[in-house]
C-alpha cells in the first residue's frame, strides 16, 4: 500500500481521507487575508484593576463582619463568665459592673441607680446572644 504525497498547498486530513481547507479555522492558502492578533493588554489591564478593586471590597466586607462577630464573642464570653444569681430574661435588659476584686458581675440595677463600676448594658436575644447596647 503505497501513500501518495500531496503537495504542501493541498489541505488533505490523512485520518478522515478527505480534503477538509474549509473546516480549519485558520487560513490554509497564500491567497487568504493574514491572521491578526487582537491586542487584549488594555481589556486584560482594566479588567484587572476592575476585580482587583472587587475582591478588596468584599475582603473588606467579610473582614469587618468578622471583627464584628469576635466582637460579639468578646462580649458573650465576658457576660456569660460574669457573677450573677438569677436567670437572665430573654428580651430584657442587664447592666454589667465590676466588683472591688475586679471580677464581673451582671445586674438589674441601672447605672444611674448605682456607684458600681460600670462596664456596658447588655440586652439578650433571643438566639441567647447578649448584644452591647
Amino acid at each position: 500500500m503505497s501513500e501518495e504525497k500531496k503537495p504542501d498547498q493541498v489541505v488533505y486530513n490523512k485520518m478522515t481521507q478527505n480534503y477538509d481547507a474549509a473546516l480549519k479555522p485558520y487560513a490554509t492558502n497564500v491567497g487568504a487575508p493574514s491572521i491578526e492578533i487582537t491586542d487584549t493588554t488594555a481589556w486584560k489591564n482594566k479588567n484587572i484593576h476592575k476585580a482587583n478593586k472587587q475582591i478588596q471590597a468584599k475582603y473588606s466586607e467579610l473582614k469587618a463582619a468578622y471583627d464584628q462577630m469576635m466582637q460579639e464573642l468578646e462580649y458573650n464570653n465576658l457576660v456569660y463568665n460574669a457573677r450573677f444569681n438569677f436567670e437572665p430574661i430573654v428580651g430584657e435588659t442587664y447592666h454589667l459592673y465590676r466588683d472591688k476584686k475586679n471580677v464581673p458581675f451582671l445586674s438589674i440595677i441601672a447605672p444611674s441607680d448605682c456607684d458600681f463600676d460600670f462596664v456596658g448594658s447588655f440586652y439578650l436575644n433571643s438566639e441567647q446572644l447578649w448584644k452591647k447596647i
